[in-house]
């Protein structure tokens, strides 16, 4: 389930609460059964369809957006044609590159169905089906679990019976979502399409035009798009990858804007958002603020010049660890700027005071307040534990996470787990999550280098004897036998001579048992054997705060709730990875420096831009284009140019890329794949002035397909209209 204490479990949302209309447009990633009770809201900031409408989450447009697993995506076409992000893509493209034939600089154009490539093994997409309420089913258990450990336990059995039973026809995928802190519980059951082909990507110069230096900047001029297609068995349900594979012909899918987008104009975003944590603590947020945040963005800087330094010997070290890298720099530039904007806007100072006037308010209720405030209390102390051992804790799942050891302790595991009865597994191995596994294990080695891994290991282990004395993990000291260099070698030594960087080898052991498991002489193996169970001990830790919170935070949040209702305030869910709305208008903004920011971009910025070295180096195709002033009939006659990328108060986060840009009539005019730099911080405080979201425009996307890197037979099956 995708569960944890700072994320869903601190969602809360106003379903049946009386919600009162939203303050603001912009503010509020709203469940998409809300709407109706905001509609006057939505009407007034220019919505034409009724909002009823959008509430039916397999109708029109609603069930036309789906979901990659985290990115955003939505149908296109009848045959299965999806749009998303570039970076969402990044995956697929970096999956199919090699030095030689680097698709993640020159693009990739399939000009018939079957030149189109597998996004991978792990690839998927998936379309809502329904939404069942199970909130009396789970709490029934939970409320007769008595201990902590015990209450995590019966949330994982009632989550295993329920997403059983939802997945026992075939080709549906299920999970268990919490709202309310645990007030709610709601099961998503999705069509998981498992053959997910790519079709189109703009050269890396377009769709990564600016790279790092512009990401979450303004002004933008990124096409930042590319498309997927779906694909399942001649009978019409989810299958495997295969070549007599046919398009999925979804119920619905989007069409393109007919009416140009302006300033002003009303706009709206249907998606995925991950996570945010505008509900949490304010000792969560100083733990975070105060060391996660900048810990994590210190490791990944050195990460990222450390994969680079190597990479610049050898170009196959840089295809194969580019979307590792570049996810590296995502979220350390992310980090720091939402530490930038903690400090910007006083976020402690108003996450203190926010929630004193909470506990105030609380205390002033008497016996009312005494269940919450005491709820509070135990969330802190809940926090406390966590920071105590976050340094280890951190360290040691970064280890886990690397190539080898990583592969090995997935397969010791599994041969573990797989002893037991599929109900009694841990979560992540029962037989549901076996196609995940093998996915993951066969394409490591389009992302695994021998070299490249063993300079990780080295990082993350003398970064691990850097611990102090009590935060050690005894099995893994036995296994180093030291904490100098020469330890550090020997262990690297050791791991060098596995055989799990071999696919086949990998492969090979997926259904092994795990007394074969521990007779194996490879040293990745017996590594995994050797830390089994520091890694079961940290589990039951982390899962006894989970129990003490599933008891505290909804008792908590209920008082949370009631306090904003008696000042006749909002209330929308925090982020959890289920399908939000969030709505307003194109809109301009002023940086804190003064300079007044135009609302759209356009083509000859792109031009003015180009320097001819990456990351600013667009094409020749492009720049000979905006010279000779070819712009394909798609110049906006305000703009007197095409538009490029575009601003608007939405309120997104991360998981909200790729998500559609929808205008009043629910029609495509762009798609969400970044916020202003200004705007990070908003995860944990939102910032209603200076917030903004950056889209590419549709226009722009057709431009590039007519004048770049033409692609006309998209452009056919999207509906454009031959060019005049």
């Amino acid at each position: 389930m995708r569960y944890t204490v700072l994320a869903a479990a601190v969602a809360v949302g106003t379903l049946g609460l009386g919600l009162a209309a939203p303050a603001g447009a912009v503010e509020g990633m709203w469940v998409p059964q809300q709407l109706p009770e905001i509609s006057v809201a939505l009407k007034k900031a220019g919505l034409k369809l009724n909002a009823k409408q959008l509430a039916d989450l397999t109708g029109d447009p609603m069930g036309a957006v789906v979901s990659l697993g985290g990115c955003t995506a939505s149908f296109v076409a009848p045959r299965g044609l999806v749009v998303t992000n570039h970076h969402c893509a990044y995956g697929a493209i970096q999956l199919n590159s090699t030095a030689q034939k680097n698709l993640m600089r020159d693009g990739f154009n399939a000009a018939t169905m079957e030149q189109e490539v597998s996004a991978g093994p792990s690839s998927r997409i998936y379309v809502l089906d329904s939404i069942q309420d199970v909130t009396a089913q789970v709490k029934a258990v939970i409320d007769d679990a008595v201990e902590p450990i015990d209450r995590t336990h019966a949330l994982e059995a009632i989550e295993k019976k329920l997403i059983a039973s939802c997945e026992a026809e075939a080709g549906y995928s299920c999970e268990l979502y919490s709202f309310f802190g645990g007030g709610t519980y709601r099961l998503f059951r999705t069509v998981e399409i498992k053959d997910v082909r790519l079709v189109y990507a703009p050269p890396g110069s377009v769709g990564n035009y600016g790279g790092e230096v512009d990401n979450w900047m303004w002004p933008r001029h990124t096409g930042d798009f590319s498309f997927y297609r779906a694909y399942v068995g001649k009978d019409g349900k989810p299958a495997e990858y295969s070549k007599d594979n046919v398009p999925y012909q979804p119920k619905r899918y989007l069409k393109l804007a007919d009416k140009p987008l302006g300033e002003g104009d009303f706009v709206m975003v249907a998606g995925y958002p991950g996570r945010t944590n505008r509900y949490a603590l304010a000792s969560e947020f100083d733990s975070t603020a105060g060391w996660t945040y900048p810990t994590i963005a210190g490791h990944y800087k050195a990460l990222i010049e450390l994969v680079g330094e190597t990479a610049k010997k050898d170009p196959e070290i840089a295809v194969k660890y580019a979307s590792t890298v570049r996810g590296w720099q995502n979220t350390s530039k992310n980090y720091d700027g939402q530490l930038e904007g903690f400090e910007r806007i006083g976020a402690a100072q108003k996450k203190d005071a926010d929630e004193a006037a909470v506990l105030d308010w609380l205390r002033k209720r008497g016996a009312q307040g005494a269940a919450a405030l005491a709820a509070h209390d135990k969330l802190v102390e809940v926090n406390q534990s966590a920071v105590a051992h976050r340094q280890r804790d951190l360290v040691f799942s970064q280890m886990r996470r690397l190539g080898v050891i990583s592969a090995a302790g997935t397969l010791y595991r599994l041969s573990v787990e797989r002893a037991k009865p599929d109900a009694e597994r841990e979560v992540g191995y029962q037989q549901r999550d076996l196609p995940s596994i093998k996915g993951a294990l066969e394409q490591m080695e389009r992302r695994y280098d021998p070299r490249m891994d063993r300079e990780l290991q080295a990082y993350w282990l003398r970064e691990y004897v850097k611990l102090p004395a009590g935060e050690r993990i005894a099995e893994l000291d036995r296994w180093l036998g030291g904490s100098d260099e020469k330890a550090i070698k020997r262990g690297l030594d050791k791991l060098a001579k596995t055989k799990l960087g071999n696919t086949k080898e990998r492969l090979a052991l997926i259904d092994d048992d795990r007394a074969s498991m521990d007779k194996s002489k490879d040293p990745a193996i017996q590594l995994a054997k050797a830390l089994l169970p520091a890694v079961l001990r940290i589990e039951q830790e982390a899962k006894t705060r989970d129990g003490e919170s599933l008891a505290a935070r909804p008792v908590y949040l209920q008082g949370v709730i009631d306090y904003r209702k008696s000042k006749k305030q909002s209330v929308y869910p925090d982020a959890n990875s289920t399908l939000r709305i969030t709505f307003g208008n194109v809109k301009a903004y002023t940086k804190l420096d003064g300079s007044k920011q135009a609302a759209f971009t356009k083509l000859e910025e792109v031009a003015a831009k180009a320097t001819g070295q990456d990351p600013f180096d667009a094409p020749d195709s492009l720049l000979e284009a905006i010279a000779d002033k070819r712009f394909g009939g798609l110049v906006d006659k305000r703009l007197k140019s095409v538009p490029v990328n575009f601003l608007s108060d939405l309120d997104i986060t991360g998981g909200n890329s790729g998500s559609p840009v929808l205008d009043g009539e629910g029609k495509l005019v762009g798609l969400a794949f970044d916020g202003n730099w200004e705007s990070v911080s908003s995860n944990w405080l939102f910032d209603p002035t200076m917030t903004r979201m950056i889209a590419v425009d549709q226009r722009y996307m057709r431009w590039i397909m007519q004048e770049v890197y033409p692609a006309p037979q998209l452009l056919v099956e999207l509906g454009v209209p031959a060019k005049k």
